[in-house]
């Protein structure tokens, strides 16, 4: 069944065109990526689909029962609501009854019959499911103080709780930008398997490979204001557009061949005097608008770097807290000329305070870091707030250098080395603030690399990254003679650049892995599975060393005094708790839209039939050593 139709669509922000004659249909069972290098227009596609943006030409069709849910990659906040606030917000009649309920129970105003009124409402419109699965998902999104105040969190917590959000709202379109920025590595996994299990269509836009192979059945990519699809997943799209791109410069070089001779006939002065002469240069005309240019400019970041001596960076017994929070304990490690260091651990964990004290912007409380003469320290940090928006593109650059030379050796221009890292001629001298997210993140790049560094300290440098940009930077990281060390949540670039990790795991503890991430989650897995089958077997072999000893017999049966008084009474303490349990369930039964009241009681027999589990074993221990002694005593 189609959800939505987009029909013709095209977008222009001054004189530069976006999108261009786009057509799409999305279906209930499609789950869709968006890829394309930043500038081209992914975020502007979903926010028309979205309906948050107005299109110049063309239209969306979209049935009036079809909900559409979107995550803005910068969401809007208000800082003065507490968390669930702001998940239950939104203007359905689901999420107005329990925003209702929400403060009622906040309020001390509020009067029972309020609160039993509210609680029949979430009854009806089965809103108690939903504040159980927000509560569920804000925890596996590391959100774990649900009346904190939104202004009071960092941009990544706030990212996250927009993130809940739009999964909790019921929806038959859900439209995602970015939402793996600022998730660590165990939620990125939690929110794959949350995505599969998810019935509806899904769009999202996401630089995560491993991400885009595990959860989308179609890549749909925007190149130059046109759209491509590819049934498939990531995979799937790489092979699917290997195979165009080698049918279209075979095409290109037939339509280049006779666009040649159509040409020199052309310049000889034909004139259009006959139906076949016109036709000639109709045709013509046409060869012309539809040439391919096959010599597209791919991204080149070939920087040379500087010479790197013996010493690199020595980190000796470093220690850094924050008031009783202990980030690193006593760390060290000596930085190796061709080191591939990745960082990886949950958000708030220390990592950023790692390489901020590795690159001289914090100091530890405790230790040292020896940094050594010849060292050119190029930080690539996770914000972009440092840039002014107000300087243009071009002066930017330049106050790094002028000229760059690169590792062949050549002398390149500011302006030509921005032409490689996909900034034309229009965009050069345009003020920063007017480039997306991506792009400023891009030109970031370009700066710390014309600089010719030879360590890189990289912090996140896959967030709001395309992904052919992510290829090339892998690619320069790959022949880069110097260290790296990098924070990264994306698996796949992990995997391609690192051959040590780093993870932090709590309370100041660092511990050193040799391997890529997968080597790591592997080496991980198996020593679990190991420590559940010692687990396992160390509990089996309890159980069969009680039971040996309950049939031992060479020692003469009897009962202690304690355990003959509680032979003696456990009849009618099992009745006893058993009337209790009738009892609460028939109190369950008469306040069942009462849920204060409900919660209460449900705690209450859960732990009453615990009770009753224990006696019954000690009734089973019991009455089976009094069958053993009445045994003994009639031989």
């Amino acid at each position: 069944m189609n959800l939505i139709s987009v029909e013709n669509i095209s977008k222009s922000y001054t004189e530069k065109q976006i999108l261009n004659q786009i057509n799409l249909g999305i279906s209930e069972s499609d789950k869709l990526g968006l890829i394309g290098i930043n500038g081209t227009g992914k975020s502007t596609l979903i926010k028309i689909i979205a309906g948050v943006e107005e299109v110049d030409e063309g239209r969306i069709i979209k049935g009036n029962a079809v909900k559409i849910e979107y995550l803005s990659q910068n969401p809007d906040f208000d800082p003065e609501a507490v968390v669930l606030e702001q998940i239950f917000k939104g203007n359905s009649t689901v999420m107005k009854i329990i925003q209702a309920y929400e403060r009622a129970l906040k309020d001390p105003a509020s009067s029972d019959e309020k609160i039993l009124k509210l609680s029949h409402d979430m009854d009806i419109a089965n809103a108690w499911g939903i504040e159980s699965e927000a509560k569920s998902i804000l925890s596996k999104l590391g959100i774990t103080d649900h009346h904190a105040k939104v202004g009071t969190l960092s941009g990544g917590q706030r990212k996250r709780i927009a993130l809940a959000a739009a999964l909790i709202h019921p929806s038959d379109v859900l439209i995602l930008d970015e939402p793996t920025n600022h998730l660590d590595n165990e939620a990125i996994d939690w929110l794959e398997r949350y995505l599969n299990n998810r019935k509806g269509a899904l769009i999202m836009i996401t630089h995560d490979r491993y991400f885009l192979d595990r959860v989308v059945n179609q890549i749909i990519e925007l190149d130059q204001g046109s759209l491509y699809a590819y049934k498939g997943n990531y995979s799937s799209f790489l092979e699917k557009k290997a195979e165009r791109m080698e049918s279209e410069a075979a095409s290109g070089k037939k339509r280049q061949s006779l666009f040649k001779k159509e040409l020199a006939w052309i310049r000889k002065g034909a004139k259009a005097r006959t139906t076949k002469q016109k036709a000639r240069i109709d045709r013509f005309e046409v060869l012309s608008e539809s040439n391919v240019d096959n010599n597209k400019e791919k991204m080149d970041i070939s920087v040379a770097s500087s010479r790197l001596g013996r010493k690199i960076v020595e980190i000796e017994n470093i220690s850094k807290a924050f008031g009783d929070n202990q980030i690193i304990c006593d760390f060290t490690y000596l930085v190796l000329r061709d080191d591939r260091v990745g960082i990886i651990g949950p958000n708030g964990s220390g990592k950023s305070t790692l390489i901020n004290i590795i690159s001289g912007k914090l100091l530890p409380d405790t230790g040292t870091v020896q940094v050594g003469e010849t060292v050119r320290m190029g930080v690539f940090s996770q914000e972009t707030y440092h840039m002014d928006d107000r300087m243009r593109v071009m002066e930017y650059i330049k106050e790094g250098a002028e000229y760059v030379t690169t590792a062949t050796g050549d002398k390149i221009s500011a302006s030509q080395m921005l032409e490689r890292f996909l900034f034309p001629d229009d965009l050069q001298w345009t003020p920063i603030g007017k480039l997306s997210g991506g792009e400023k993140r891009r030109l970031h790049l370009l700066r710390i690399l014309i600089e010719a560094p030879n360590v890189l300290i990289l912090d996140e440098p896959t967030n709001d990254i395309d992904i052919e940009t992510l290829t090339i930077l892998e690619e320069y990281l790959e022949e880069f003679p110097g260290a790296v060390i990098a924070i990264s949540h994306d698996r796949y670039f992990l995997d391609k650049m690192a051959e040590k990790i780093f993870v932090f795991e709590g309370k100041g503890k660092i511990v050193q892995y040799t391997g890529n991430y997968t080597q790591l989650r592997e080496s991980h897995d198996k020593k679990q599975n190991e420590d559940q089958v010692k687990q396992n077997e160390s509990k089996d072999q309890a159980v069969k060393e009680k039971r040996e000893n309950r049939k031992e017999k060479d020692k003469p049966l009897k009962f202690s005094f304690k355990e003959q008084k509680e032979y003696e009474e456990i009849d009618g303490i099992v009745a006893e708790i058993e009337n209790k349990i009738q009892e609460t369930e028939v109190e369950i039964s008469n306040v069942s839209a009462n849920y204060v009241a409900l919660q209460e009681l449900m705690a209450k027999k859960e732990q009453l039939e615990k009770q009753l589990e224990e006696k019954m074993e000690r009734w089973v221990y019991l009455n089976e050593l009094a069958e053993k002694l009445a045994e003994q005593s009639s031989i």
